[in-house]
């Protein structure tokens, strides 16, 4: 019999909330669950009411439409898309079916690889920052508030932000696929065949 330290046990079964890997995805598949299901109420209420949620170009500063009933059906049928792979990474967990939890994780590496080329984009192209923000609505919340910083000192402030964020998914992601394979008796293999 071999011995393992508690602490080895312990750092292969948790993930970042100090929970097991299986608590952890049913968690973390809620509450993505509960984010896409708000992001969903809210595209919904602005299909059924949009006057309260339409912005003219002259309040965006540019020529173009924010969201038409096209761009609107889109975002919709993506969120009903994350509902169900969330939904299925929370079933999968649950009944501890790994086949369930890869569209998930699928999802996961697809988000990090975008947030990094995001941070790369930062990185190399500073200045777009302080344009992006010209861009915005002369009422937008604490558009002139950020205009006056640095620029240097807000593309660290952004990829100190992104980096936390890349950190944070990149861990729940690789736990959420590093779980203790179950392992199946041969008595029942051959029973369910």
């Amino acid at each position: 019999m071999k011995m393992v330290a508690p602490w080895t046990r312990f750092y292969s079964n948790s993930c970042c909330l100090c929970c097991h890997v299986r608590t952890g995805t049913i968690l973390l598949g809620v509450w993505y669950l509960i984010i896409n299901a708000v992001v969903l109420l809210i595209l919904l209420s602005a299909l059924a009411d949009p006057d309260q949620y339409h912005f003219s170009s002259s309040e965006l500063g540019g020529d173009f439409e924010f969201m038409d009933d096209a761009n609107m059906c889109i975002a919709i049928a993506i969120s009903l898309l994350m509902i169900l792979i969330c939904a299925m990474a929370t079933y999968g967990a649950y009944k501890q079916r790994a086949a369930w939890i890869i569209p998930f994780f699928c999802y996961q590496i697809f988000d990090f690889a975008l947030n990094t080329l995001v941070a790369v984009t930062v990185l190399v192209y500073p200045n777009s920052i302080q344009e992006y923000i010209r861009q915005l609505p002369p009422n937008f919340p604490y558009r002139d508030d950020i205009m006056s910083v640095n620029p240097t000192c807000l593309v660290l402030i952004i990829l100190l932000f992104i980096s936390i964020i890349l950190t944070f998914k990149e861990s729940n992601s690789n736990h959420t696929s590093t779980g203790q394979p179950r392992v199946i008796p041969k008595s029942i293999w051959v029973g369910i065949h």
